[in-house]
């Protein structure tokens, strides 16, 4: 099938890569002329483990390929699929101008039936507010519909959660779009749930402000650890035994970051309070994941006294592991609070250092995990990539000034660290 894929963010660059893996023609479409260029010789805009292999392969069997002519690549595709993004307003609403600027577009592209994807995390109502716009900005009467598709990719593993995905949802308005593009997917054998549009778009924002929901939960339950001497993973272990609750997601730790956790709660609350309710409940998960930081760092500040004049080193600043994203990442709080408050900062990350250095241009970036404990007061793990799980810890300690180490994500054994002879601090333990 002949597809065409507006946006080469995550989501765009890897649903269109995975639909030519699978044998269609996808012409994937950006309007930023130096990315487009970057792809066609095999430079990627994003780090995706396995991603750039892709591409590069599937670009060579020439069932890949870019342009900045949206209107040419809606002319050549019976599938169009819309994946451009919709980050927060000054409101905390979803800024669709990039998804309404893209619809007047398409518009003036169809020539004959074509079936419009809204693959973007979208609010409700945005499948009419694309037909609309569509219709209004035709050249010629061409019949037309549109799919609500959802993506529900993790930054990190989003290959692998494209070609084995727990279920795909789909909603349409009509069965033959319906199956058109149901039958994108069949090569996967996986779960196909069709439904309404308006069913589809509320199941993307409302699944992933659950699992947030769930994180927030837990950091909440980890506080209340702390000051009474219990241990958080215990009371997760004995919660998510529960087949009704499950073990995903329940893990204490600094908060959700990222492009969709915190942008897809602060939509749904501000979907639910356009038509009337108010959510108290995304308003309390948020407030809970923006205060964990904060009590990481208010305890971090009494057990050094203080930050004036503390070299304190950061290990981790993409806000998970496995990508060099830092669209709210929980590292770029606490370095401003640690500048802002005299203290020396020292950071290293794998991958994600670049997209820091702009912002924070007065940190000290290490070239390994190793350098940024030399002479730290403290050391703090932010990020749980491989190596820092790996490390030989009693070599840091030894080159330490202090061997303060606070554990953001509970991913060392607090008796290990304690032998080792660190002075070791996690969430709920």
């Amino acid at each position: 099938m002949n597809l065409c894929v507006i946006g080469t963010g995550y989501v765009g660059l890897v649903t269109g890569t995975i639909f030519s893996d699978l044998g269609n023609h996808v012409c994937c479409v950006d309007n930023v002329v130096a990315k487009v260029e970057g792809l066609r010789n095999g430079i990627m805009p994003i780090y995706e483990p396995g991603l750039e292999e892709l591409v590069v392969k599937n670009v060579k069997a020439g069932r890949l390929t870019f342009t900045t002519d949206l209107i040419s690549a809606v002319k050549a595709s019976e599938v169009v699929f819309i994946c451009v993004g919709t980050p927060p307003s000054p409101s905390g609403e979803p800024d669709m101008k990039y998804v309404r600027a893209v619809a007047e577009e398409i518009a003036k592209g169809l020539d004959k039936y074509t079936v419009i994807v809204n693959k973007s995390t979208v609010p409700v109502g945005t499948g009419n507010l694309v037909r609309d716009i569509i219709e209004a900005n035709l050249t010629q009467p061409v019949p037309f519909d549109v799919v609500s598709n959802p993506e529900f990719l993790r930054e990190g593993s989003a290959i692998y959660d494209t070609l084995k995905p727990d279920r795909v949802v789909i909603g349409a308005s009509s069965a033959e779009a319906g199956a058109k593009v149901a039958s994108l997917y069949a090569p996967l054998h996986c779960a196909i749930q069709v439904t309404d549009v308006a069913s589809a778009e509320i199941i993307k924002y409302a699944s992933n402000s659950f699992l947030a929901t769930k994180i927030s939960f837990m950091n909440a339950v980890s506080a209340l650890c702390e000051l009474t001497g219990a241990n958080v993973e215990e009371v997760s272990e004995g919660m998510g035994s529960d087949s009704r609750i499950g073990r995903a997601f329940l893990n204490a730790g600094l908060g959700y970051g990222g492009s969709c956790f915190p942008k897809d709660c602060l939509g749904l609350y501000h979907v639910a309070k356009k038509f009337g309710y108010d959510f108290h409940l995304m308003k309390s998960v948020m407030q809970i994941n923006a205060e964990q930081p904060i009590r990481f760092i208010s305890r971090l500040r009494t057990v050094l006294g203080g930050f004036e004049g503390k070299r304190i080193g950061l290990w981790g600043l993409a806000f998970k592991p496995n990508t060099d994203d830092i669209r709210e990442a929980k590292s770029l709080e606490i370095i401003e609070a640690l500048l802002q408050e005299g203290a020396e900062v020292c950071a290293y990350d794998p991958i994600a250092i670049e997209g820091v250095k702009s912002m924070y241009p007065q940190v000290e970036y290490c070239a390994n995990a190793q350098e940024v404990a030399v002479d730290a007061d403290a050391l703090l793990l932010i990020t749980e990539w491989n190596e820092f799980k790996e490390a030989d810890m009693a070599q840091v300690l030894s080159v330490m000034k202090r061997g303060v180490l606070f554990d953001g994500r509970n991913i060392y054994s607090p008796a290990k660290m304690k032998q080792i002879g660190f002075e070791y601090h996690s969430i709920g333990r």
